[in-house]
């Protein structure tokens, strides 16, 4: 149950700094020593551990990538579908078969947000996703 709610529109915070996360990771720890009927200052990875749990921050690169992964293999919803791009470099590169993907634009309908026009950061889920583990 707590889960459940820990997962739900998860794929909203994937950009949010780590404070935020911080409460639903405390939220976390503390049902993994309550079903363990643990003290609260008991240590909690082998909890999460011996119960298959990931970390909330984990939890959340998990999902957006499982969604990016079923949209691009078109088997998602299609709503998702029509949001991936394909990473196609402007240069013949070896990288250009690994099935990448783009980052999205920050531009949407014509609005402009503050740093439209600058180049922005990439996404800290496309950052830290090692090359083995690229969609395809």
């Amino acid at each position: 149950m707590i889960t459940s709610h820990l997962d739900y529109c998860n794929s909203l915070l994937a950009s949010l700094p780590a404070c935020a996360i911080l409460p639903l990771q405390l939220v976390q720890n503390a049902a993994a020593r309550l079903v363990f009927n643990l003290p609260r200052f008991s240590h909690v990875t082998p909890l999460l551990r011996s119960l298959h749990w990931l970390p909330v921050v984990t939890r959340i690169r998990f999902k957006v990538l499982t969604l990016a992964d079923t949209a691009a293999k078109m088997s998602g919803p299609s709503y998702l579908q029509d949001l991936i791009q394909h990473y196609a470099p402007v240069q013949p590169l070896r990288s250009a078969a690994a099935g990448r993907l783009a980052l999205p634009s920050l531009c949407v309908n014509g609005s402009r947000p503050p740093d439209c026009g600058a180049s922005h950061p990439s996404s800290p889920v496309v950052e830290r996703t090692p090359h083995s583990a690229a969609l395809s």
